[in-house]
């Protein structure tokens, strides 16, 4: 039987903040220490605005998995992680921008005039 040893004053109920780097910026993100790293997205979805499915979360130099558990790969309080916008989904939201600005700008212009 697998057994997990934990540290003193270590519990399921612990809050750990985790750091947050986005490249241009960092946040603090204070959530539960048995907490997946799905639901971190989550959080940092509604502090970056990045949506969950564009993330991907690097904790020591590894993508992490989003039944991952924070606690189970050693993320601490206090300790970093670094959010990259997943480049397919970047590439794909600007081909659909690019796509709406040529669609406005060929779309035909109607003046009215009432007299």
């Amino acid at each position: 039987m697998l057994v997990q040893k934990r540290e003193c004053g270590e519990g399921a109920d612990e809050v750990i903040t985790v750091r947050i780097s986005t490249g241009s910026s960092w946040h603090e993100i204070s959530i539960g220490a048995t907490a997946t790293f799905g639901e971190l997205k989550t959080v940092v979805g509604m502090v970056t605005g990045l949506e969950p499915r564009e993330q991907r979360l690097l904790f020591k130099g590894k993508e992490r998995e989003d039944g991952d558990h924070l606690h189970m790969v050693g993320v601490r309080d206090k300790d970093k992680v670094l959010v990259l916008e997943d480049p397919a989904i970047k590439e794909r939201k600007l081909m659909m921008m690019a796509m709406a600005e040529r669609q406005v700008m060929s779309s035909p212009r109607h003046t009215i005039i009432e007299v």
